[in-house]
């Protein structure tokens, strides 16, 4: 085998690795990217040896957490589309997607201040995160849900938009469904 070639990880590598992205999500979404990697091993149950054995920077965990996040989102909206009637899906789509982005922005700033390129990294999930909004968008529009004007870049700005909205407006359940209510009216022919 040559060096260029991965080997797959062992069962227990895997199993660390999936309980430090599990940790790291969870910490960083909720306490701040600033928390230390020492305190991720930790409450991972793992050396920090181990943390830098897969992840041999604090950016490069945090790029795997903004990567398995997207990639959920793009799971989740797949399974909605497969599975709800085109309104439902696309509504539910958004939400989804505004509530997984909380820390983004976060996130986005620490990989750049550390001069790591977010969007070059995620562009993938990115990419497939869209094609999946374009078709739920167009399966809406057909069903006569969403205004047929408003095109994917529209859609786009309004999530990126809702999002900063919601990271002012903070936890409070109640505002932050009015949010939803009044987005989602807007989105919808008059």
């Amino acid at each position: 085998m040559s060096g260029a070639e991965e080997r797959p990880l062992r069962a227990d590598a895997a199993r660390n690795r999936a309980r430090l992205l599990d940790v790291a999500t969870e910490v960083f979404t909720t306490r701040g990217v600033g928390v230390p990697t020492e305190e991720i091993a930790r409450a991972a149950g793992v050396g920090v040896g181990t943390l830098f054995r897969h992840f041999p920077t604090k950016e490069a965990l945090l790029e795997a957490v903004m990567v398995r996040r997207l990639e959920a989102i793009a799971d989740r909206t797949a399974q909605l589309a497969a599975e709800a009637e085109p309104t439902e899906a696309f509504f539910a789509c958004f939400r989804l997607v505004i509530e997984q982005s909380a820390g983004k922005n976060e996130f986005t700033r620490a990989l750049a201040s550390a001069d790591v390129d977010a969007h070059t990294a995620l562009r993938e999930s990115s990419e497939a995160i869209q094609a999946q909004l374009a078709g739920l968008l167009d399966g809406a529009q057909q069903a006569g849900a969403v205004r047929p004007e408003l095109g994917l870049p529209e859609l786009i700005a309004l999530l990126a938009g809702t999002s900063t909205a919601m990271e002012q407006l903070g936890a409070d359940p109640a505002a932050r469904q009015r949010i939803f209510d009044v987005v989602f009216d807007g989105l919808r022919p008059h």
